[in-house]
């Protein structure tokens, strides 16, 4: 009962689509920058403000918005409803199944919904976490995900990133840590980030597996 608001960059309706999540307290506007490099790339995107959120780069989160007018609950589990709604909204209006692309908390639940849900081919996460406490225990959520999985993290994040991880193929996992100290989130592809050349190579690599 929930209006999504939602940013579209298609290009090419028989290219893949990526759905682009923000991580919390943000907006769609996270990923502004980066779904225009994903279109240079051969990607449709599509970028939605979920029902957690916020304000980022002068947008704001507009669903969340509607939510608090609507005095609906804007926490970060409330939100995987938003996800699944917009995976359903690209396989009714383009035919196409997606590859899930979550950002902190949203990256957490893409790779549960990767998991459990056949319209997702694939899945990139950038700074995945336990971010549910005991009401969902993620590492054991995704146990047995075999779908191609991205996972991105800051140098000081790899290691709970990996370890939330281990229960998963690693035969489909890619996993990028910079050599330096990034940023938490998909902000690590932000141009104004040191790492974001990098990152984006080994992202690209992934992807073009997915083509």
């Amino acid at each position: 009962g929930l209006t999504i608001t939602a940013d579209e960059y298609v290009v090419d309706k028989s290219k893949p689509f990526i759905l682009l999540c923000h991580q919390a307290r943000y907006s769609r506007g996270e990923h502004i920058e980066t779904a225009k490099k994903l279109n240079e790339l051969g990607f449709n995107c599509i970028a939605i403000d979920l029902r957690s959120g916020g304000e980022v780069k002068g947008v704001k989160n507009e669903t969340y918005q509607r939510a608090m007018e609507q005095k609906k609950p804007v926490n970060y589990l409330d939100a995987e409803q938003d996800m699944l709604a917009s995976v359903n909204y690209i396989l009714k209006k383009y035919s196409k199944k997606v590859i899930l692309f979550g950002s902190s908390y949203s990256a957490s639940l893409a790779l549960k919904t990767g998991k459990e849900n056949d319209r997702v081919i694939a899945v990139v996460a950038f700074s995945p976490g336990e971010y549910f406490g005991p009401d969902l225990p993620l590492k054991q959520a995704i146990k047995g995900l075999s779908k191609p999985v991205f996972a991105a993290s800051s140098k000081s994040e790899a290691s709970s990133v990996t370890e939330l991880l281990q229960l998963i193929d690693p035969a489909r996992l890619t996993r990028y840590i910079p050599s330096v100290e990034s940023v938490h989130g998909s902000r690590a592809l932000w141009k104004e980030n040191s790492d974001s050349e990098y990152c984006w190579s080994a992202l690209t690599k992934f992807l073009e597996t997915l083509k």
